[in-house]
């Protein structure tokens, strides 16, 4: 890494000591010498070159050879070798190893900081803030921007006066206000907020509302850190700097991971830092644990609840069963059989709390149905005329208020006793979706859009356009990207703040069957979908080709959801009459790594491998 240094002129003063300590020579003529450890040792006077000019021992009568005893010319280091020599002697100076420190930075010729820069530090550690304020004189030279001195100054003094402030000098924290503060004439509206503290009653009172930590070591430290940003790395590093490169380099290798599929720990202690991160295709959800066979028709739907702990399935059988997700063993059990829709059911969604649920039907079918999922009552089934085609719907956040639509042209806002709201004339409504704004519906039609309809102003906008018809699309959390099924194309992400098509994922069959995919895992960082060729197929969200192809499946795969408190568990639902769930390794190895795909230098994936209930291609196309 190439230091940030604050000039060409001043290199060699800046981070090491001159070329010719580097290279272990000597500018007395009267003195050879050798540095050992550390140690400087002296040839009794006499000096002796070889060929490359380098100082050698005179010649005794106990020389075994010419070769053993000439001094060995040091190699000189480059720059990276510095930058990594002196973060190494950061790290170790903050755990206190000084002495360690000491020899390694008089060994590799080397210096940690600035002798202006270790001065500064030790006058702000200390809170002797004059002669911290004249040691910025000379920093000022050394800097690429000499007006940071000013803001430099002014936290300096922010400390001085606070400190002031905490020991009940309040004269002395007027004068620093008045005549050192004031004068500088940056950031005055800081100033008034800071002249405000004069009227603390007491130190408890001034470290609450300044957000102080007080006068000592901690304040002063979070001072210096603050300060430190000012000056160029070659003056003085950045805090922890070390510890800041590693925890990058922890970062990135777990998003590049294909199957990382657990939370984020940015600290250090939770990894090895031996070992690259690595994660195996064993601990992902791609092995069936359980197949549900209690529907005897086709199965065209199927979505986990908010907390996880239920899953709700739909199917052309005219029933809606509900199951218990146990969180801890991952399986499933019967929990309520919701009976009477006579058209079949193609679509549920659960209300933000959970406690309800609303199931729609095909395109012939002009009523959904409200259950309490608790009691297992009906409490709404909603139709406002036998021509209406309610075929998908969508919560509002706050749990009140439902929107549902069709392909007729039916768009309605409802509440939860299915009284009409307000409705939207003309749209022929596909899929639906509510965004977290509690404002915006987006609904896809079929004139092969996704628009954004406000029902408060009565104002409507594109922000998708595709080329062939949307079948179904989703959402992420962050109501940042959609997720499309697009008839003939597969499965598009868009983003639609920037309103752009970021990525098109490859192998899934789509043709004009209703798939719905789904976002899961960790930070939704995996993309899953059901499939006509029986599969159902995972891609990581960066990544066009799949990671992984499931096999189970003897007809279309309608529907996946990925549970969205454990991320280990998928559910699929199929026009075989069963729902698989998806889940690691029975026996999970968790040092076995095999199968593990590494990402190549340009972000493709390599290799294919087979495995039971899993086929991966991870070929180029």
């Amino acid at each position: 890494m190439q230091a940030n240094g604050a000039g060409q002129g001043q290199d060699s003063e800046l981070s090491c000591l001159n070329n010719s300590a580097q290279n272990g020579e000597s500018s007395s003529a009267g003195e050879a010498h050798t540095n050992v450890n550390g140690l400087s040792t002296t040839n009794n006077g006499n000096s002796v070159s070889n060929n490359d000019g380098i100082p050698a021992p005179a010649a005794s009568n106990n020389t075994v050879s010419s070769d053993a005893n000439s001094v060995k010319k040091k190699k000189r280091l480059s720059q990276s070798e510095e930058d990594v020599i002196r973060l190494i002697g950061q790290h170790l100076h903050d755990l206190g190893l000084n002495q360690t420190v000491d020899l390694l930075m008089q060994e590799s010729g080397c210096r940690l900081e600035h002798p202006s820069a270790t001065k500064f530090r030790n006058h702000v550690v200390e809170g002797e803030w004059d002669k911290a304020e004249s040691d910025l004189n000379e920093l000022k030279a050394l800097m690429h921007s000499p007006s940071a001195i000013v803001r430099m100054k002014f936290l300096l003094l922010q400390q001085k006066y606070l400190e002031c402030l905490e020991d009940a000098k309040v004269l002395e924290a007027l004068q620093v206000l008045r005549a050192e503060l004031t004068p500088l004439k940056y950031n005055t509206e800081r100033i008034h907020i800071l002249s405000g503290y004069l009227m603390c009653s007491h130190a408890e009172d001034l470290r609450a509302k300044a957000e102080w930590e007080g006068k000592g070591t901690a304040s002063r430290t979070k001072l210096l850190d603050k300060l430190q940003t000012y000056l160029p790395p070659s003056v003085m590093l950045p805090p922890r700097r070390l510890q800041t490169l590693l925890r990058q380099a922890v970062e990135l290798q777990r998003e590049r991971c294909l199957y990382h599929n657990t939370k984020l720990d940015s600290g250090l202690d939770s990894v090895s830092l031996l070992l690259d991160h690595a994660c195996s295709r064993k601990q992902f959800p791609c092995y069936t644990q359980q197949i549900l066979t209690e529907h005897c028709n086709e199965v065209w739907f199927c979505k986990f609840s908010n907390d996880g702990t239920k899953l709700a399935t739909g199917s052309k059988d005219t029933t809606v069963i509900v199951w218990h997700v146990n969180t801890e063993s991952h399986q499933l059990k019967l929990m309520k059989t919701l009976e009477g829709h006579a058209y079949g059911v193609s679509y549920l969604a659960w209300s933000p709390d959970d406690t309800y649920l609303i199931a729609c039907g095909p395109d012939d079918c002009s009523e959904l149905w409200l259950w309490n999922v608790q009691t297992g009552e009906l409490r709404t089934k909603m139709s406002q005329s036998h021509e209406d085609s309610l075929t998908s719907v969508a919560w509002n956040p706050d749990g009140k208020r439902f929107v549902t639509g069709g392909q007729r042209g039916q768009f309605y806002q409802c509440d939860l006793d299915g009284n009409l709201l307000d409705s939207w004339e003309g749209v022929r409504v596909q899929c639906l979706w509510c965004l977290g704004d509690a404002r915006t519906v987006l609904a896809s039609d079929t004139h092969q859009r996704i628009r954004g309809y406000n029902f408060e102003d009565l104002t409507d906008r594109n922000i998708v356009q595709e080329d062939h018809p949307i079948m179904s699309f989703t959402v992420s959390k962050n109501g940042r990207l959609a997720l499309l099924n697009v008839a003939t194309q597969g499965v598009h992400l868009w983003d639609l703040h920037d309103r752009v098509l970021v990525r098109k994922y490859q192998g899934v069959t789509q043709g004009f069957y209703t798939i719905h995919s789904c976002f899961g895992g960790h930070n939704e960082d995996f993309i899953a979908s059901g499939s006509e060729d029986h599969k159902v197929y995972i891609w990581h969200r960066r990544s066009e080709l799949p990671i992984a192809e499931l096999t189970g499946h003897s007809r279309t795969v309608n529907c996946v959801s990925w549970n969205p408190v454990v991320p280990g568990l998928l559910a699929s639902a199929s026009d075989d009459g069963t729902v698989r769930i998806w889940g690691p390794a029975p026996f999970l190895d968790v040092q076995d790594a095999e199968g593990l795909n590494a990402w190549t230098a340009d972000g493709d994936l390599g290799a294919e491998d087979t495995t039971s209930g899993i086929q991966e291609k991870n070929t180029k196309l």
